[in-house]
């Protein structure tokens, strides 16, 4: 994505450089007064199995939000390899079981359950990249969330011996993605780190454990001249200002988990956000609520600078009339202006 920049205060957009004229994505992330609000509909594979030709033709009526979805003939996606229903174990150790074809994988072994363990344990060899659930996640998922959440109360040596393991392979990862395509000036992460309405340590504890290995891992980025996108499921508005400081660019929360006026008081006009609208009102609103829904968190978060992007993902359980009620929406927020 091609960018033109005069500096700003918002972040380090001002150290991107191109030679041609930035789209409207990057004209929101960088608050250079885009003309249209960037918006995006996720279908997960589960959702395509289910609908097949009638999801494809809402598609075709909104060519606009679906610019990379075939249009036209047999309906083709494409499910990662988590989404199979089955069992994998991956570079970590981690078992990850699926019974539902076309939804993502949970973790059900835990590589290391018993904290002495943790000064054994060596990083993969082989370089993954960075998958969902890069560090945060990825220490449940080697502890297991009982055990982890012990770790975090008690604070033994072993916790910071992990993170430290985990942020040093992921630091690695992003050294390689950074050089990966000179072209690309947003290197995405996500790592959920948030539960419904909390987070699942203290603010104060995830500023002592996590803020560090989080900017140890951006700074690798900036230090390329690039951005850092990162989605973060859960309730997290309490430390948003400190993953700003970490060097998050772009940041996707959910509003349901954060509230709307938490994200107005903590992202607008502070950072960049891909606002990730309400999926659990999604299956059960009629198409009114759903159109007044997304009306409320566009006036709500819309500057003519920008800053904002409104990204829908949907499920198997919304129904049809319901995502065209979605993409309809969308389309027609796109333009305001307030």
């Amino acid at each position: 994505m091609p960018l033109e920049m005069a500096g700003n205060r918002h972040g380090r957009a001002d150290e991107i450089r191109s030679e041609t004229i930035m789209n409207d994505y990057m004209k929101a992330i960088t608050y250079n007064y885009p003309e249209k609000i960037p918006v995006k509909v996720g279908l997960l594979p589960a959702t395509w199995a289910k609908y097949g030709k009638d999801l494809q033709a809402i598609c075709a009526r909104y060519p606009d939000i679906f610019k990379n979805v075939q249009l036209t003939g047999d309906v083709k996606y494409f499910t990662p390899p988590s989404y199979h229903a089955g069992k994998f174990t991956d570079a970590w150790g981690c078992v990850w079981e699926n019974i539902k074809e076309g939804y993502e994988s949970i973790v059900t072994g835990h590589p290391i359950p018993e904290r002495e363990d943790v000064w054994n344990l060596k990083a993969p060899e082989t370089d993954i990249g960075l998958p969902h659930g890069f560090m945060f996640l990825r220490l449940m998922d080697l502890r297991g969330f009982e055990e982890i959440m012990i770790d975090f109360a008690e604070e033994p040596d072993e916790l910071q011996h992990l993170i430290d393991i985990v942020r040093d392979y992921n630091i690695r990862q992003t050294e390689i993605e950074v050089k990966r395509d000179p072209s690309n000036e947003i290197i995405v992460f996500g790592d959920d780190n948030g539960m419904q309405h909390s987070l699942p340590i203290s603010p104060a504890k995830w500023r002592k454990y996590m803020k560090p290995a989080y900017k140890a891992i951006y700074d690798v980025v900036h230090a390329a001249g690039k951005l850092v996108y990162m989605h973060t499921d859960g309730c997290i508005w309490e430390v948003i200002g400190d993953m700003k400081e970490t060097g998050v660019d772009i940041l996707n929360p959910q509003i349901r988990a954060n509230g709307l006026q938490h994200l107005v008081d903590t992202c607008k006009g502070k950072i960049a956000i891909d606002l990730d609208l309400d999926r659990q009102l999604f299956p059960l609103a009629t198409p009114r609520q759903i159109e007044e829904h997304i009306e409320e968190c566009t006036r709500a978060m819309y500057m003519p600078e920008g800053g904002l992007m409104l990204c829908a993902e949907c499920a198997a359980d919304v129904p049809l009339d319901n995502i065209e009620a979605i993409c309809a929406t969308l389309e027609r927020m796109r333009s305001f202006k307030g």
